[in-house]
C-alpha cells in the first residue's frame, strides 16, 4: 500500500501515514465486508475473522498431498465426498443426531446457506428478531430479502431463569434469529450446558416461532476445554420446534478460503428449503469437500490444538498489551477467534480509534456495524480477528500500543 498508484486505483484511498503508506478513507463503507476488503491490503488486517494463520506441522503433510487429493476427487463420486465431509464434521462437532439425519445441505459460504435460510423467511412473509450485537452481513442478507426485523440484545439471553420470560417479552415476530457462539462478544448458551438452549427451544415451540440458529463458530466451543458441545440437533429433533441451522468450516482451518457450509432443517420445512437450496447451486467442489475432510480428521487427532494454540496464543498477547486505561477487555463465553473490547476513555470513539490506529497499517473493525439496530451503542467497542500468524499479530500489537498510549493518563 506505497505510492501514487495505490490512490489512483481506489478512490477510497486519500491520505498518507507513516512512511508513505496509504490511509483509506472509510467514512463512507456501509458494512464491515467493505471494511475487511480495505483492511486485506493494509499491513495489520485485524478485521476479518477468516484464518490467515500458517499451517500447524500435521496440516503441512496435508497440503503436501493435495495433487493426490485432487485426482482423487476427480476420479471419485461427488455423493462420496458429500457423505464422508458431513459425517467427519459432525463427528467432530460430537453431534451424532445431525449425522445420522441424512438432510444437511451444504453450500461453499456460510452466506449463501444464510441466503437460503433469508429466502425461506422472505417467500413465508416472515418477521424475525435477530440478537445484537451480530455480523452485520446478516442483516444485510436479510433486508435484502426484504424481511422486517428487529433486535433482541443478547443479553437477554444470559440467564436461563430468565430466558423464557425475556423472550415472551421482546420476540414478537415470527422468526427467532441467534449466533451462538456469537461474533463479536463470544456469548453463548453453550456457557450453561443445555439449560439455555432448552429454555430458548420451549419459548420456539409454545409460542410457534421458527428458530434460525448460525453455529459459524462452534468449533471454537469444542477447543473450548471449558464448554463443548452437546448434541444441539438431538434437542431441535426431538422437540418439535421449527428450524434452520447452520455451521461452517470457514472459520476454523486456514484453507485461504476454501471452505463447506451447511444448512440443516427440521422435518417440517425440508423439502421447501431443499428447493430454494437447489435454486441456488448445484455442488460444492469434490476436491474441497476432500482436503476439508483430511483437516477435519486433522483436529479430531489432535483435539484441536491446530486451532485452539494460535487462538490462546493470541488472545493473551492481546490481552496483556492493550488491556489498560485505553481499552477493557470483554471476557467471552467461548474463546472464539476474536477479541471484543470496551473504549474507556469518554469521547473517544471507535470510529476516531479506528481512524488513528489506521496511521500504524493497523486495521480493526469498529463496533458500530455489529450493533446494527443502534449504531451508537457500539461506537465504545471495537473488534480484533486473532487467527493470524503469531509472530505478525505481535507486531500488530506493538503497532496499537503506540497509538493508545496517546490517550493512556
Amino acid at each position: 500500500m506505497h505510492g501514487e498508484a495505490d490512490t489512483r486505483e481506489n478512490p477510497l484511498l486519500t491520505a498518507s501515514g507513516q512512511d508513505g503508506a496509504v490511509i483509506p478513507d472509510v467514512a463512507g463503507f456501509v458494512d464491515l465486508t467493505q471494511h475487511e476488503i480495505q483492511a486485506l491490503k493494509t499491513r495489520f488486517n485485524l478485521a476479518d475473522a477468516h484464518t490467515h494463520q500458517h499451517q500447524s506441522a500435521s496440516q503441512d503433510k496435508i497440503v503436501s498431498k493435495l495433487p493426490d487429493l485432487w485426482y482423487e476427487a476427480e476420479n471419485g463420486q461427488q455423493a462420496y465426498y458429500e457423505q464422508r465431509f458431513i459425517k467427519a464434521f459432525f463427528r467432530l462437532h460430537e453431534q451424532p443426531t445431525a449425522a445420522g439425519l441424512n438432510k444437511t445441505m451444504l453450500s461453499y459460504a456460510a452466506s449463501i446457506s444464510t441466503m437460503v435460510a433469508a429466502m425461506f423467511l422472505s417467500q413465508r412473509n416472515m418477521s424475525v428478531t435477530l440478537v445484537e450485537p451480530c455480523f452485520d452481513n446478516l442483516v444485510d442478507l436479510l433486508r435484502n430479502m426484504q424481511v422486517e426485523l428487529n433486535a433482541v440484545d443478547e443479553s437477554h439471553l444470559a440467564d436461563p431463569a430468565s430466558i423464557y420470560d425475556n423472550l415472551v417479552r421482546e420476540v414478537k415476530t415470527d422468526a427467532l434469529f441467534l449466533v451462538d457462539p456469537n461474533n463479536p462478544t463470544g456469548f453463548s448458551l453453550l456457557k450453561d450446558g443445555r439449560r439455555g438452549f432448552e429454555e430458548v427451544v420451549r419459548f420456539c415451540v409454545d409460542h410457534n416461532k421458527v428458530l434460525v440458529i448460525d453455529q459459524c463458530f462452534a468449533a471454537f466451543a469444542l477447543a473450548d476445554r471449558a464448554v463443548g458441545r452437546f448434541d444441539i440437533y438431538q434437542l431441535l429433533e426431538s422437540s418439535g420446534v421449527t428450524y434452520m441451522a447452520m455451521e461452517d468450516t470457514g472459520k476454523t482451518w486456514p484453507v485461504q478460503d476454501a471452505k463447506c457450509a451447511m444448512i440443516t432443517a427440521s422435518d417440517d420445512i425440508q423439502g421447501e428449503v431443499y428447493n430454494l437450496h437447489t435454486s441456488v447451486l448445484l455442488n460444492v467442489s469434490p476436491f474441497v469437500l476432500n482436503f476439508l475432510a483430511h483437516y477435519i480428521e486433522d483436529s479430531i487427532e489432535d483435539g484441536f490444538a491446530s486451532v485452539r494454540d494460535v487462538i490462546t496464543e493470541n488472545r493473551k498477547l492481546c490481552r496483556e498489551s492493550l488491556d489498560g486505561d485505553v481499552l477493557e477487555y470483554q471476557e467471552p463465553s467461548v474463546n472464539v477467534s476474536v477479541a471484543w473490547f470496551r473504549i474507556k476513555p469518554a469521547g473517544l470513539t471507535a470510529t476516531k480509534l479506528q481512524e488513528e490506529l489506521l496511521q500504524n497499517e493497523v486495521y480493526v473493525l469498529p463496533g458500530t456495524y455489529f450493533y446494527w439496530n443502534d449504531k451508537s451503542r457500539g461506537e465504545s467497542f471495537i473488534r480484533l480477528a486473532l487467527a493470524r500468524d503469531p509472530q505478525e499479530f505481535a507486531g500488530a500489537m506493538n503497532a496499537m500500543r503506540e497509538i493508545l498510549a496517546r490517550h493512556e493518563r
